[in-house]
């Protein structure tokens, strides 16, 4: 069966394979059955708006896909999107008048996506900041200067103004901009540290994931260095050089190494207690982009962390 979509980016491709459970169904009851919580209308207007090709043709409703066809649609960021603002706690390691350090929890997303508007680190900055938030990202993820990944807890910078963002935007370009990241692998590294330098993209067979490849790749480097090893995992300490999507993970995983308990990127009988990844983003160090002072913000290791590696010991 075609796995089931429960949420995705704006503006960001997505794409199946038709294979012979849905073939020779209407399109409109393919993509019914496999967008998990989107309203018939919506499913409709993409539809009736041209939004989603077959072989890279546009196709109405009533289109019948062959199995293997490939099925494209991307959903584009509304103009205006109301945001609430929902008084949900965060755990501020760092604020001034220009921008803040949050230790973000693992199961929270960053920012509203289609199928999930509400309960997301953006509509809690909207309570604690108001309207101090850069606006360069847009009303969907304002103050958002980098992103980590709903089941990664960790640090994340946000920015309360439009000058404060470039200037870390920047450094994140200039790789000045210092991410530690904690981990815990499957298997024992035969190095005591390494690099890894494979490039990183879509995925062409599964938009939810991203994978080392040649095709409509950027360039990614990860720094590793073991901190303890036990009989059947690792602890690693991880550098990001550059900053992909899911970087750390594809990167272990091509290695052979995944990370402990990835749903994604492991293996099939992987760790399922952990409910998500044993990553953690741990330290940021930038530089203050209105008095130039070095900063650096460090994050113990929560406590789901800390309760694996006791288990594996």
């Amino acid at each position: 069966m075609i796995e089931k979509i429960s949420t995705f980016e704006y503006n960001e491709p997505i794409s199946f394979y038709v294979d012979e459970s849905v073939s020779q169904e209407r399109i409109d009851k393919i993509l019914s059955c496999i967008l998990e919580g989107y309203s018939r209308s919506f499913i409709q207007n993409l539809l009736s708006d041209g939004l989603v090709t077959c072989n890279g043709k546009v196709i109405s409703k009533s289109h019948k896909p062959k199995a293997g066809d490939l099925i494209q649609f991307t959903v584009s960021e509304p103009a205006q999107l109301s945001i609430e603002k929902e008084n949900i706690p965060l755990e501020i390691m760092y604020e001034d008048n220009d921008l803040l350090v949050v230790n973000k929890p693992r199961g929270m997303v960053v920012h509203p996506a289609p199928g999930n508007y509400t309960g997301t680190l953006v509509n809690a900055l909207l309570y604690h900041c108001g309207d101090s938030l850069s606006g360069i990202n847009g009303a969907v993820r304002p103050g958002i200067v980098h992103r980590i990944d709903k089941d990664t807890s960790g640090l994340l910078l946000v920015a309360k103004n439009d000058i404060a963002h470039i200037s870390l935007s920047e450094q994140i370009r200039e790789h000045s901009l210092d991410r530690e990241y904690r981990a815990v692998v499957h298997g024992r590294l035969k190095e005591q540290e390494g690099v890894i330098d494979a490039p990183i993209g879509r995925s062409p067979t599964d938009r939810k994931k991203m994978c080392v490849t040649d095709k409509n790749s950027k360039n990614a480097v990860t720094h590793y260095e073991i901190l303890e090893e036990y009989k059947d995992y690792t602890f690693i300490r991880c550098v990001l050089e550059t900053g992909r999507t899911h970087q750390i993970r594809v990167h272990m995983s091509y290695i052979g190494h995944p990370v402990a308990g990835d749903p994604v990127y492991g293996p099939k009988n992987g760790v399922t207690y952990l409910n998500g990844q044993c990553l953690h983003a741990a330290v940021l160090g930038f530089t203050h982009p209105v008095t130039g002072e070095r900063i650096r913000v460090e994050s113990p290791l929560p406590e789901y962390f800390t309760d694996f590696i006791r288990r594996v010991k």
